[in-house]
Order: structure tokens, then C-alpha cells, then sequence
């Protein structure tokens, strides 16, 4: 049994050593040759005591990881890393061990927790210091040279040789990878470790494979070769070179029973003869559990089923796995009328109360004449004696004695009061329920009471409603609060109106929520309502589409008034000039009668039939009158009331050259005949004054004029010079 524990202890040592690996990667410093002391960037190290001028202070910064096709300086170096103390000054050997410096080891070691991988990438960096105790490595002005490599290594004791060479600066450097102490393989993950004890007897090859002892064979070498010639089957050995044939005692008269038999004996060597009562290979099976362990309990029987169970046939009375548990016939109560029972084996007895007698006290000694029933019974004697009750409604027992408890079943459920009504009862249920027994929850929301669509739910005695958008309260009955979510920015008031909210913004903000700021309006509150829109309107207000109609009407205004310039330009240019002398005679008060409208009448009065005040004269009249209103004021100036203007063009340009004719100092005319024209009063055609237009008085040169404006209602006196 020992030997197997070890075997045991072996395998799981040999397993757990398996799964770890070591290792180290060795770099060795050779030698670093920098002729001009100069730094990367070609400048001068300056950190030299004395001559030469450029001494560069050397220390090395080495970065150690996975391979990269493109080899990167930057962290992280997931290898390892190392950083030496100043090796030398500008170019110097390295000897191995490090020299002087007991901070430096050479080679540089970097330990592996894991298998070699076959791949590194390397980085060797050479900076300047100008002090020893300063060794940052971040400063990139400080480089003096950089190298970044990839290679494939196996593992072995063999140094792989290199030179960097980058022009101004050489750098010689060896490397190598060794499997620690017990690791072997190609990537030092075959761990074995010679022993020679219960655990094995073996020493390890080159490949980490293990060589047994002589002597000793086996996968750990733990099984001894015994003597030669032994017999295979009955012969063994504890010892190499022994030989055991299966036979001890003093006289080697007692054969050795086969390993692990427990409850057997042997004839001859290796062998296991159970016992009595046992079996199985090694007679460890209990075969008679019933005579060794006796289970059964209260005189029950016990049968053997084999691989150590049983059975127990129980006497009357008992029950249970083992025949543990007696059986109680007085459980049932099978006395009646109030008798006491008493459990016996597998029986009972009943003892009767006084007037009672039977195997379950179900006989009375009395009869129907000692009148036994109660509560309105009605008693019948039975032919084997005795008697018997039958009870009315409500009643039971023998003797009708037990009044019937209808509400004792407590038939009523959720929460309802059970009142007994004698033959019957009845459940009074709470809010919210109903039926017979008040299992009926009433439907709350068949009255339909969520408003506007909202989604009922039924509860107990309550209902509860799931509300559409817009809308909110126990019935979805009150709309939500245009302003609930405070819709107006910038410190502005929210004022609801209808199914719509209105933004009254502070001084200086507008748009819609009063989002934008706007310049300095006038002091006073802005109400900006763009929220009146139709409830079926959709989208914001096309702002584009308005902004660039306006802009085409402005457009078309504006070609419009350019082509009316330009017709009016054309027809100036072929207007013949004005005559002077119309232009002194025509003209009263700076108005011209070419100037006058259309709808004016005009009337010339004489300087001797009315005073000349030159002020405006009120003129009461009626538009819509008749001009013989004026006429009956005025009846001595009644012919010179001048022929309304209102006329076709042609008519105007008539009148206008018979005016010009007049005017020319040459002519000689003795009476104008002018051509009667229709008044708008329909009045008859007046007859004109037969003095010229362009005369003037013999008696002074002033000459009053009265213009009377039809429209206006009133009389302009003016003077004509």
C-alpha cells in the first residue's frame, strides 16, 4: 500500500514540475568603441574633466521583448529590462563579471518564468551622463546610439556572437539562452530531478528523459528486477536481485492470501477465500448483514438481499424501514357516542360511556320512550335495540345534540363574514367582490371609467388607468400641463391657453421658447405665440419657401418700375417744347392747367363781382348736390363758371390747343367759339366768358381767381398776375 502512495506522489510531482518552465537569456557587454565622443544628434559630449574635449560618459539601457517585425524602442519590454551603471568613457572593453563595478554583472541576466519561445526582439541603447547618479533614460538628447533587432535562438550553452556598427559608434555583444538547473527540452519545459528513494530511482538524460538505476525499471523506476529465474506468476522480490514465490512463516508453510483480500483465506499462494457470510474479490462484501448487524426491529423478519442490503417483514401493528414505528388503531377514532379507545397490538378497545354498550359503543340502553332525541328529533327504536335519531335541519349527533355550525368550514373567502342562518348561511363579501361565497372579484372597469382612451385595470374593490399621451389623473380626465416641462428657456414665463402654451420671454430673448437672445427692443414684456398653428398642421413654418417669394416680387417690382422709367424717358424725348407764353399765362399759383385732374371743376370770377382776400373761402356744399346751390349764392358770377374738365383725353387736348391758339400775339379773333360739353349734374351747357384765357384787365393787373375743388369741398381764392 505504501509503495502505491508513492508511485502516486511521484506521478502528481512529475505532472505539477511539468507544467512550469525556466530559464534565463544572457547578454554580454563586449565592447563599445565611440572614436569622436560625439552624441547621436553629432553634437559634443561635455561631461569630460579634461582633454579630449568630447568625452561621452557611457551607460547602457537594454530592452528585451517578443518579436516585432518592426522592431519598436518604446515600452513595454515584456522580457525584461535592465539599466547599467556608466560602463567607461567613450570607446572601452567589458570583461566578464563586470569588472570594478559590483552593481554590474556581466553577462546581463534576464530569467524566464515560461517556455522559450525561439524569437526576441532586442534594444540596446547607448547614453551620456554628465553625473554617475543620474541615469534617466527619457531624454532623447542624451542618445548616442540605438540598436533594435529581431533574431531566432535556440537554447544552449553556446554563445551567438554580433557586432552593431552605425558609422560613428561600434558595439560588439554576445547572447545565449540556458535552461535552469532540472529543465531541459527546447524550450526548458522538461523538468526532471534525479532521486533515489520510495519515489523513484532514476538520474536524467540529456533530453531530460529519465534513466532508471540498475536494477529498477518502470515508467519512474520504482519496480524492482528480481532475481533471474524467478517465477512470473507466483514469484516476486521488494529488493532488486530477491525472488519471493508467494510462501512465509519460519518454515515457509503459510501461503501469503492475494493483496487486499480482507474476509478470506488461502490454500496456495494469491489466493482469497471468503468467509462465510462474505464475498466480492477481496471478501470485502458483507453477504449475511442480517446475522452480523441484526436490523430489524420489534421482532421483525430479516432477509438478506446481497452486496450488504436487506429487507424487515414487520409483525402487525409496526411500520418503517427496520419495523421502528408502531401502528396506532386508535388514530381513526373508531369509538363512538364518546367512547374512549385504547390502542392494543394490532387491535384496539373501546370503553362506552353509561346507556351505551358494543365494539365501538354504537348501542344505547335506552329507547325511543326515554325520549333521547333533542332539538325536535324524531327517535325510531331499531329491531336489534337501541334507537335512533333523525335530526331536523341544522341539528346532528345521536341524539340530535351538536347544533350544525354551517360558518364553521369557513366557507366564505377573501376576507367576507359568514353569518349562520340556522339551516343555511350567508357570506357577506367585502368591496369588491361578490357570489356565493365572495370568490367573484367585481369587474371595476366595466363602467368604462378611463376617459380619452386610457387602458383600464382591475383591481380589488379599485381600478387603476394606463393614460395616452397627453393626458393624465385617476381617469386620464385632466390634460397634461402644456408647461409641465417647462417648454420656455431663459427665465420665461409659461402661460397655458387651450391645447397650446404660450412663452411670455424676459427682456432681450424670443423665438418660439424664447431661445434666441435678441438685440434691445424697447422696454415692455414680448409675447411670442408661435405655437397658434392648426391641430393638424404638421412640420415648422416654411420659412425658405416665404423668404424667397418675397424676394421674387421685390425683383419683379423692380423691373417693373425700371420699364415705366424708361417709357417715360422715350415719351419726354418726343414731347414738342412748351410755348413760353403758355407756360406764363397757364400758370396761377405755380399750377398749371395742364396739371389740373380730372374731376376738378374750375371757375374764373372777375375782380369786380367779388372782393379779392386772397384766404380760403369755405364752401359749404354737397358733393353729391347740383352746382346751382353755388348759382343761387352767387347768381352775378354765374357765367363765369368754367365747363367741367372731366372728359376723354381727347376732349383735354382740344381745349388745350384752342388755349395756345389764343395765345399767339398775331392771331386776331373776335369771339371764341367754344362747343357746349355736358355737366356731371346734367346741367345745360353754360356760356363761357368772352374775355381770353391770357387777357388781363385794363382796370389793374391783378386778376382774382376762384378754383373750386369738388372733392375737397372748398374754394381756393388765388391772384393771377
Amino acid at each position: 500500500m505504501g509503495s502505491r502512495c508513492a508511485l502516486a506522489l511521484a506521478v502528481l510531482s512529475a505532472l505539477l514540475c511539468q507544467v512550469w518552465s525556466s530559464g534565463v537569456f544572457e547578454l554580454k557587454l563586449q565592447e563599445f568603441v565611440n572614436k569622436k565622443g560625439l552624441l547621436g544628434n553629432r553634437n559634443c559630449c561635455r561631461g569630460g574633466a579634461g582633454p579630449p574635449p568630447c568625452a561621452c560618459r557611457t551607460f547602457f539601457r537594454v530592452c528585451l521583448k517578443h518579436y516585432q517585425a518592426s522592431v519598436s524602442p518604446e515600452p513595454p519590454c515584456t522580457y525584461g529590462s535592465a539599466v547599467t551603471p556608466v560602463l567607461g568613457v567613450d570607446s572601452f572593453s567589458l570583461p566578464d563579471g563586470g569588472g570594478a563595478d559590483s552593481a554590474f554583472s556581466n553577462p546581463i541576466r534576464f530569467p524566464f518564468g515560461f517556455t522559450w519561445p525561439g524569437t526576441f526582439s532586442l534594444i540596446i541603447e547607448a547614453l551620456h551622463t554628465d553625473s554617475p547618479d543620474d541615469l534617466a533614460t527619457e531624454n532623447p538628447e542624451r542618445l548616442i546610439s540605438r540598436l533594435a533587432t529581431q533574431r531566432h535562438l535556440t537554447v544552449g550553452e553556446e554563445w551567438s556572437q554580433d557586432l552593431h556598427s552605425s558609422g560613428r559608434t561600434d558595439l560588439k555583444y554576445s547572447y545565449r539562452f540556458v535552461c535552469d538547473e532540472h529543465y531541459y527540452g527546447e524550450g526548458c519545459s522538461v523538468f526532471c530531478r534525479p532521486r533515489d528513494d520510495a519515489f523513484g530511482h532514476f538520474t536524467c538524460g540529456e533530453r531530460g528523459e529519465k534513466v532508471c538505476n540498475p536494477g529498477w525499471k518502470g515508467p519512474y523506476c520504482t519496480e524492482p528486477i528480481c532475481l533471474p529465474g524467478c517465477d512470473e506468476q507466483h514469484g516476486f522480490c521488494d529488493k532488486p536481485g530477491e525472488c519471493k514465490v508467494g510462501w512465509q512463516g519460519r518454515y515457509c508453510d503459510e501461503c501469503i492470501r492475494y493483496p487486499g483480500c480482507l474476509h478470506g483465506t488461502c490454500q496456495q499462494p494469491w489466493q482469497c477465500n471468503c468467509q462465510e457470510g462474505w464475498g466480492g474479490l477481496f471478501c470485502n462484501q458483507d453477504l449475511n448483514y442480517c446475522t452480523h448487524h441484526k436490523p430489524c426491529k420489534n421482532g421483525a423478519t430479516c432477509t438478506n438481499t446481497g452486496q450488504g442490503s436487506y429487507t424487515c417483514s414487520c409483525r402487525p401493528g409496526y411500520t418503517g424501514a427496520t419495523c421502528e414505528l408502531g401502528i396506532d388503531e386508535c388514530d381513526p377514532s373508531p369509538c363512538k357516542n364518546g367512547g374512549s379507545c385504547t390502542d392494543l397490538e394490532n387491535s384496539y378497545s373501546c370503553t362506552c360511556p353509561p346507556g351505551f354498550y358494543g365494539k365501538i359503543c354504537e348501542l344505547s340502553a335506552m329507547t325511543c320512550a326515554d325520549g333521547p332525541c333533542f332539538n325536535g328529533g324524531r327517535c325510531s327504536d331499531s329491531p336489534d335495540g337501541g334507537y335512533s335519531c333523525r335530526c331536523p335541519v341544522g341539528y346532528s349527533g345521536f341524539n340530535c345534540e351538536k347544533k350544525i355550525d354551517y360558518c364553521s368550514s369557513s366557507p366564505c373567502s377573501n376576507g367576507a363574514k359568514c353569518v349562520d342562518l340556522g339551516d343555511a348561511y350567508l357570506c357577506r363579501c367585502q368591496a369588491g367582490f361578490s357570489g356565493r361565497h365572495c370568490d367573484d372579484n367585481v369587474d371595476d372597469c366595466a363602467s368604462s371609467p378611463c376617459a380619452n382612451g386610457g387602458t383600464c385595470r382591475d383591481g380589488v374593490n379599485d381600478f387603476s388607468c394606463t393614460c395616452p399621451p397627453g393626458y393624465t389623473g385617476r381617469n386620464c380626465s385632466a390634460p397634461v400641463s402644456r408647461c409641465e416641462h417647462a417648454p420656455c428657456h431663459n427665465g420665461a414665463t409659461c402661460h397655458e391657453r387651450g391645447h397650446r402654451y404660450v412663452c411670455e420671454c424676459a427682456r432681450g430673448y424670443g423665438g418660439p421658447n424664447c431661445q434666441f437672445l435678441l438685440p434691445e427692443l424697447p422696454p415692455g414684456p414680448a409675447v411670442v405665440d408661435l405655437t397658434e398653428k392648426l391641430e393638424g398642421q404638421g412640420g415648422p413654418f416654411p420659412w425658405v419657401a416665404v423668404c424667397a417669394g418675397v424676394i421674387l416680387v421685390l425683383m419683379l417690382l423692380l423691373g417693373c418700375a425700371a420699364v415705366v422709367v424708361c417709357v417715360r424717358l422715350r415719351l419726354q424725348k418726343h414731347r414738342p417744347p412748351a410755348d413760353p407764353c403758355r407756360g406764363e399765362t397757364e400758370t396761377m399759383n405755380n399750377l398749371a392747367n395742364c396739371q389740373r385732374e380730372k374731376d376738378i371743376s374750375v371757375s374764373i370770377i372777375g375782380a369786380t363781382q367779388i372782393k379779392n382776400t386772397n384766404k380760403k373761402a369755405d364752401f359749404h356744399g354737397d358733393h353729391s348736390a347740383d352746382k346751382n346751390g353755388f348759382k343761387a349764392r352767387y347768381p352775378a358770377v354765374d357765367y363765369n363758371l368754367v365747363q367741367d374738365l372731366k372728359g376723354d383725353d381727347t376732349a383735354v387736348r382740344d381745349a388745350h390747343s384752342k388755349r395756345d391758339t389764343k395765345c399767339q400775339p398775331q392771331g386776331s379773333s373776335g369771339e371764341e367759339k367754344g362747343t357746349p360739353t355736358t355737366l356731371r349734374g346734367g346741367e345745360a351747357s353754360e356760356r363761357k366768358r368772352p374775355d381770353s384765357g391770357c387777357s388781363t384787365s385794363k382796370d389793374t393787373k391783378y386778376q382774382s381767381v376762384y378754383v373750386i375743388s369738388e372733392e375737397k369741398d372748398e374754394c381756393v381764392i388765388a391772384t393771377e398776375v
